[in-house]
C-alpha cells in the first residue's frame, strides 16, 4: 500500500504503524477501499453484525493505546499532526458505535450499504468488466448477511429513520434490476452470467423482503429518538472537525451570520424589485430555469466560463485541464441529493474520471411538483451549484487532494474543510467579480447561504432538544427562504446528519483564516497563493491548516 506521495516523514516505526493500520481499516471497510482505489478487497463485504461492531470497538481502543506510545518528540511536525488526526478519527468511530449507535437505530444504513458496495464496483472502469462482475457476484452473495444483521441489530429506531428507509428502497430495487446488469452487458461468459443472475435476483428478493419487514414489523415499533443530545453533539464536532467551541457560542455565531445574510438578501431583493417582497422576488426568479431535459446541458454551458474567470483573475492554480463529466444522479441516490460531485479516490490509477451528478425531477410527478422542484434550479442557483461542486469547489479541491502530503491526509478528511471550501467559493467568486455584479446571481448565492445557515441552526437545536422536527421545517421555510418541499427534505436529512452545520462552520473558519493570513502577509498577500497554500494541505480540520499557515493556535472563529 505504498503511497504515491513523497512526504517529509522521518520515523520508520510511525510509517510502519500507519501502513498496518490502514491495511486493517480498509479490510474492514472494503466499500471505502474500492472508492479510494485500493482494489485488494473488491470481493469482500463489510460485516454489519453486532459481533463485528464489538470487535471494531475493541480494535479501536487498542489502536488508541498504540498511538499513545508515540510521543510528539519522536515525530516530525506532519507526523505529529497525522497522529492527532488518527486519534480523532478513532474517537469518532467509538462515539458512533458506543454512544450514537446508528447500527441499532438506522435501517437505511443497511439498505444503502448494500447499494453503495455494488455501486462502487460499477461506477468506474478500474478493471475489465469480467473482473468487476466477479467482484459484484462475490459481494452480492454476502448481501443477505447485511439484512440478517439489520433484523438482529435494529432495536427501537426513530420513526423518521424507518420512513426514510422505506422511501429509499423502491429506488434501490431498479438499480439492481436495471443499472447493475446494464453495466456488464458486454460480458459474454454464460457461466458467469448465470451466477450473477442468481446472486442479483437474491439481492432484489432480499431488498423486497426487507422493505416488507420494515413496513409490517419495524415501523409500528419505531418509537426511538433521533436526537443525539448535547454531549454527543459536542464530542462529534470535536472529533470530526476539531472544533471545541461551546454550543451556545456556536449558536450565537450561526444566528449572527443568518441575520447578516438575511439583511443582504432583503437588500438585494429590493434592488431587483422594490415593489415586491423578498419571497415574491425569489418566486419570480424561480420561474427562470431551463426545462428538466436541458438541465444537464445548462450546467455544461456555464463551467467553461467559470474556469476562464479563475485563470484570468488568478483565483487559484487549476492542477488539471480535464473537466468533470456531468451526469444524472444514480437512481438509488436520488432521494438524498440535489447535486453532488463523485470523484475517484486518491489511489485510483485507471478510472480517473469525475462525475458531477445532478438530480432531475421524476417525470411521473405532478406538473406543480416538477415546477416547484425546478425553481430550485433557477439560473442563479445553477451557477452557484457549479461553483460549489466543480470550479473552484469540490472538483478543484479533489485535484489538489490527490497530492496531499501524507497517506493519513489522503484517506481521512473533515467535512468542514471540503464542504466549507465549496461553500466559501460560492461567495468568494462573486466577491472577486464573477457575474459582473449580477444581482440575480447574488440573490441565488445568498439563498444558498441561508439554506446552509438554517442547516447550522436546525442541526444544533433539533439534536439538543431546543427545536422539534416540525419547528425545524418551519425554520427552513421562514428563516431560510426554502420551499416547504425542500424544507421537509432538509429537516429530514438533519435527523441523521446532525452536524450538517459544517458548510457554514467551515466557510466562516476559512473566511477568518483568510483575514488573519492577509493581516500577517500585509502587502505580500496574494489570493492565489493563499488558496493554493490552503488546498495543498489536503482535507484535515481547518484548525490544523490554520496553525500551519499562521504559526499559532489563535481561535478558529
Amino acid at each position: 500500500m505504498a503511497s504515491k506521495v513523497a512526504s517529509p516523514l522521518t520515523n520508520p516505526k510511525w510509517q510502519a504503524w500507519v501502513e498496518r493500520y490502514f491495511v486493517d481499516y480498509l479490510q474492514n471497510n472494503p466499500t471505502y477501499a474500492t472508492y479510494l482505489g485500493k482494489h485488494d478487497f473488491d470481493h469482500v463485504l463489510e460485516d454489519f453484525s453486532k459481533a463485528a461492531v464489538e470487535a471494531d470497538i475493541r480494535d479501536n481502543k487498542r489502536y488508541l493505546k498504540e498511538l499513545g506510545a508515540f510521543s510528539q518528540a519522536q515525530l516530525s511536525p506532519l507526523e505529529a499532526e497525522d497522529r492527532e488526526l488518527l486519534i480523532s478519527h478513532l474517537n469518532a468511530q467509538l462515539l458512533e458505535a458506543e454512544q450514537i449507535r446508528g447500527w441499532e437505530k438506522n435501517p437505511d444504513n443497511y439498505a444503502s450499504g448494500a447499494s453503495e458496495t455494488i455501486y462502487t464496483l460499477i461506477s468506474r472502469s478500474f478493471a475489465p468488466p469480467k473482473q468487476r462482475l466477479k467482484a459484484v457476484i462475490a459481494r452480492e452473495q454476502q448481501i443477505p448477511a447485511i439484512f440478517a444483521a439489520a433484523r438482529a441489530n435494529l432495536k427501537n429506531p426513530p420513526k423518521i429513520f424507518t420512513e426514510v428507509a422505506i422511501e429509499q428502497i423502491p429506488d434501490m430495487i431498479p438499480f439492481f434490476e436495471n443499472d447493475v446488469p446494464a453495466a456488464f452487458k458486454d460480458v459474454k461468459d454464460p457461466v458467469l452470467w448465470a451466477q450473477f443472475q442468481a446472486s442479483n435476483q437474491k439481492v432484489i428478493a432480499e431488498l423486497k423482503a426487507y422493505l416488507d419487514w420494515l413496513k409490517s414489523d419495524l415501523l409500528p415499533r419505531s418509537k426511538g429518538d433521533f436526537r443525539i443530545g448535547a454531549e454527543n453533539y459536542r464530542q462529534k464536532l470535536l472529533y470530526d472537525e476539531k472544533v471545541d467551541l461551546p454550543l451556545p457560542r456556536l449558536l450565537e455565531i450561526g444566528y449572527a451570520d443568518l441575520r447578516k445574510n438575511q439583511a443582504q438578501f432583503k437588500a438585494v431583493a429590493a434592488q431587483l424589485d422594490p415593489q415586491s417582497s423578498p419571497e415574491q422576488v425569489l418566486a419570480a426568479l424561480g420561474k427562470d430555469h431551463p426545462p428538466p431535459e436541458k438541465l444537464l446541458q445548462s450546467f455544461r454551458d456555464v463551467l467553461g466560463g467559470i474556469q476562464d474567470f479563475i485563470v484570468q483573475k488568478q483565483i487559484l492554480t487549476i492542477p488539471s485541464q480535464v473537466p468533470p463529466l456531468i451526469a444524472e444522479t444514480p437512481s438509488f441516490m436520488r432521494a438524498m441529493t440535489f447535486a453532488s460531485m463523485d470523484t475517484p479516490g486518491p489511489f485510483e490509477a485507471k478510472a480517473t474520471e469525475a462525475y458531477f451528478n445532478v438530480t432531475l425531477p421524476d417525470p411521473t410527478w405532478p406538473a406543480a411538483d416538477i415546477a416547484e422542484y425546478m425553481a430550485g434550479f433557477n439560473y442563479g442557483v445553477i451557477i452557484s451549484t457549479a461553483i460549489h461542486e466543480a470550479y473552484p469547489g469540490h472538483y478543484i479541491q479533489f485535484l489538489w487532494a490527490q497530492k496531499a502530503p501524507s497517506k493519513v491526509r489522503q484517506i481521512l478528511s473533515a467535512a468542514s474543510n471540503f464542504e466549507g471550501w465549496a461553500h466559501y467559493c460560492e461567495q468568494m467568486m462573486l466577491d472577486e467579480g464573477y457575474g459582473e455584479g449580477d444581482l440575480k446571481l447574488r440573490l441565488g448565492q445568498l439563498q444558498d447561504a441561508l439554506l446552509r445557515n438554517a442547516r447550522y441552526i436546525v442541526g444544533i437545536q433539533m439534536h439538543t432538544g431546543q427545536m422539534s422536527f416540525a419547528e425545524g421545517v418551519e425554520f427552513f421555510v421562514k428563516e431560510g427562504y426554502q420551499s416547504r418541499t425542500n424544507a421537509l427534505l432538509e429537516t429530514r436529512r438533519g435527523t441523521s446528519d446532525p452536524t450538517y452545520l459544517y458548510y457554514t462552520l467551515g466557510k466562516l473558519m476559512l473566511q477568518k483564516l483568510r483575514v488573519d493570513y492577509q493581516a500577517l502577509k500585509g502587502q505580500d498577500f496574494s489570493l492565489r497563493e493563499f488558496h493554493d497554500a490552503f488546498l495543498s494541505e489536503g482535507l484535515p480540520p481547518i484548525s490544523l491548516i490554520r496553525k500551519k499557515l499562521l504559526g499559532n493556535d489563535s481561535p478558529v472563529l
